[in-house]
């Protein structure tokens, strides 16, 4: 799509072309940055000249920070590609978008619906992390999974990381939370997500933390795989 037609599109639907234009630079380059100028103006249809004003733009905001990268296999020989990444404050800007309406949508679950609701909801949204790494979990060795599961997070936007505990175990840390300011009105997204760890990882996981109830970090500790529960004792013994 070209400029030229995006703007008219813009008007006709009475969203300033500029904006709509740079927020949709934006979104992709959270999405799938770093990226380079040339892969934004490919996806979006746009000109290298309308992506330098965009960028110029998000840059001057700080939405976005430029970062180099050096083709592989060169060996310094050649230019290396700029790449635009999202910062913190850029990220946090799509956040508080989406928190009025998604808090909203879940008080009006909680209304017609009930609490349960809300917790039926809450694990759906975790269901997919579920979904992607418990079955191959059990091929990862066991001091390695926390590690596996915080680099997943880690790609999901939670900043987390893996380490361990000085009471034995390990512990999991998530440095920054997506749906913190929702969170803190609905403890059920908390709740889900700690019940995804447990059953990912195969043992027992207890909260510490969290960001949604104003601690700097979500932080969680994982107790040794060798540890189980009274219930899952008495299946194997028999008993």
């Amino acid at each position: 799509m070209s400029d030229t037609r995006e703007a008219a599109e813009a008007r006709h639907s009475g969203v300033p072309a500029e904006s709509g234009t740079r927020a949709r630079v934006a979104r992709l380059i959270l999405e799938h940055g770093p990226i380079t100028a040339a892969a934004l103006g490919e996806r979006l249809g746009l000109t290298p000249a309308a992506v330098r004003r965009h960028l110029d733009a998000l840059l001057a905001d700080g939405m976005i920070e430029p970062r180099t990268a050096r083709p592989r296999g060169q060996r310094g020989r050649g230019r290396p590609a700029k790449l635009f990444a999202i910062t913190d404050a850029g990220r946090s800007a799509f956040e508080h978008a989406y928190d009025g309406l998604a808090g909203s949508a879940l008080r009006f679950l909680a209304d017609r619906l009930g609490e349960e609701a809300v917790a039926e909801f809450a694990r759906s949204q975790v269901s997919g992390l579920v979904g992607r790494l418990r079955s191959g979990m059990d091929e990862v060795p066991a001091d390695q999974r926390v590690r596996v599961l915080a680099e997943a997070l880690s790609a999901d936007g939670y900043a987390a990381s893996a380490s361990r505990a000085a009471v034995g175990g390990e512990q999991l840390c998530q440095h920054h939370c997506p749906v913190a300011h929702v969170a803190a009105e609905f403890p059920q997204l908390c709740e889900a997500e700690t019940e995804a760890f447990a059953q990912i990882l195969g043992t027992p996981v207890q909260r510490l933390a969290t960001i949604a109830h104003g601690d700097g970090v979500c932080t969680t500790h994982v107790s040794p795989p060798r540890h189980r529960t009274i219930d899952e004792s008495s299946k194997e013994t028999g008993r």
